[in-house]
């Protein structure tokens, strides 16, 4: 890297930051997730705008692979975040209503995908016709768990009844769907049968030896014990982790269980070994043809929740640091990709289309699949419009299919568009079909159902009153 470089990739770096800085806490202003903002930093900077004369400038093509470099490490650590923050506990309880919201909304968003795509296919032909119909059909299947959860914090609803099923319908949806990803991208790639074959022992390995080792050896460097003082985290609770990660990298919140001032890091070893799990299982799965986001993400899910609580949590507020600076550059690199300027008249009625299947898949297909379970009315539609949420994961997902051939400039700008408004969507529309007021009595009705399932003692029983102990 000559000095010239060095110089223009620290500058657009810091171009990239204050951007992404300004557009994610205006987004949060207009009650909008702040990774609204920063995604749309990274478009403004590409050629949508002045014909590309002011990405040139900022950005000389002899520097945009670094910046890609850096891009894909903040992306791989976000996977490997949100992998992290996974929580299975979110299914109990919920699993017939979590897997009929899930299946529904996967479904119908696939099948109305794949449709579209072949549609779609005569205006954008790629190499391959059965690759662009299977990952289109998959594209459409995503819900940003992350921004979810954050949204779902936002309005203090993480924690009724709603709250609770969208977190597990998003988790198991997001398994689901990065699975049929993972399996389009291994029908559709050009790694040899044998890379192929390797792909199940990889997995099987990490989930069977991988993961019980690195159990015992966290838990052996928790700090501070795992008792019940012991504060854990996760996206389920929606104070911080990922869910703020998505929510901006320069705006979001990140809560406050954060470690104290007395209390120890994770040290070098723990945060040294999963970052060499993160690396390793990246490049494992980027070798075997799939893609490294996989890798990520499987290697932050198999670190075992029981006994690492506050560990985790150390871990990923390292982490969280380093994406702020990383992920902005991975959305500027994909803004370098998009051209709104060149949209016409049929670009726009192919928007329109790709709209109507983005929303009309995710949110039918979660809305029936919810009252199969047998959910009310207004709690489906909610939840129909809560998984209709897709964020930054559908912005990696999209990168991942134009850089494998398998969607051209044209059309993924048209989806980077809609990625931007079914997420943008989300918030308004909450605000309408779960209003305050609904929110406040389900949340005094969890309370009195909780008050009256606490085991009171036989005395207070007898005297008619509450133990003056006693804590909700």
């Amino acid at each position: 890297m000559t000095t010239h470089q060095t110089a223009m990739i620290m500058m657009g770096l810091a171009v990239v930051l204050a951007l992404a800085h300004v557009l994610g806490r205006l987004a949060r202003r207009c009650g909008q997730p702040a990774v609204l903002g920063e995604i749309l930093a990274g478009i403004l900077l590409g050629p949508t705008l002045f014909h590309g004369a002011l990405s040139d400038a900022v950005f000389p093509t002899d520097v945009r692979p670094m910046l890609s470099t850096l891009g894909n490490l903040g992306v791989a650590l976000f996977m490997f975040l949100v992998g992290l923050e996974l929580d299975h506990r979110l299914l109990r309880g919920n699993k017939r209503a979590a897997v009929g919201v899930s299946v529904g909304s996967i479904v119908c968003s696939f099948g109305l995908g794949a449709v579209l795509a072949v549609w779609l296919w005569n205006a954008h032909p790629v190499g391959d016709r059965l690759g662009f119909v299977l990952f289109l059909g998959a594209a459409m299947s995503i819900t940003a768990f992350p921004v979810l959860a954050r949204i779902l914090t936002d309005r203090g609803i993480q924690h009724t009844r709603v709250g609770a099923l969208a977190m597990a319908s998003a988790a198991a949806g997001d398994v689901v769907a990065w699975l049929l990803l993972a399996a389009v991208l291994t029908f559709t790639g050009s790694q040899s049968s044998w890379q192929v074959l390797l792909v199940l022992p990889y997995a099987v390995a990490m989930v069977a030896v991988v993961r019980p080792i690195l159990g015992r050896f966290l838990a052996a460097r928790e700090p501070g014990g795992t008792g019940a003082g012991g504060r854990g985290r996760g996206v389920g609770g929606g104070e911080r982790g990922v869910a703020g990660r998505e929510q901006g990298v320069a705006g979001g919140d990140k809560g406050t269980d954060r470690p104290g001032a007395g209390e120890r890091g994770p040290g070098a070893g723990p945060l040294g070994v999963l970052t060499v799990l993160l690396l390793v299982s990246g490049a494992l799965s980027e070798w075997f043809g799939l893609h490294f986001i996989f890798g990520a993400f499987l290697a932050g899910a198999i670190v075992p929740r029981q006994g690492t609580e506050r560990l985790r949590a150390a871990v990923a507020d390292r982490f969280e640091a380093v994406t702020w600076m990383l992920l902005p550059a991975y959305f500027t690199v994909a803004g370098l990709k998009v051209d709104l300027s060149t949209v016409d008249a049929d670009g726009l009625g192919e928007l329109g289309l790709i709209l109507l299947v983005a929303v009309g898949g995710k949110f039918g297909g979660a809305y029936l699949g919810a009252r199969a379970a047998g959910r009310p009315g207004r709690s489906a539609t909610t939840l129909g419009i809560l998984m209709n949420t897709r964020g930054l994961t559908e912005l990696i997902i999209l990168g991942v299919g134009l850089q494998l051939g398998l969607l051209d400039t044209d059309l993924y700008s048209l989806m980077v568009v809609m990625a931007l408004v079914t997420t943008a969507m989300t918030a308004p529309l909450l605000r309408w079909a779960y209003p305050r007021q609904m929110v406040d009595a389900d949340l005094r009705e969890l309370a009195a159902e909780w008050e009256a399932a606490v085991p009171r003692p036989q005395a207070a029983r007898a005297g008619g009153g509450k133990p003056s102990g006693a804590k909700r």
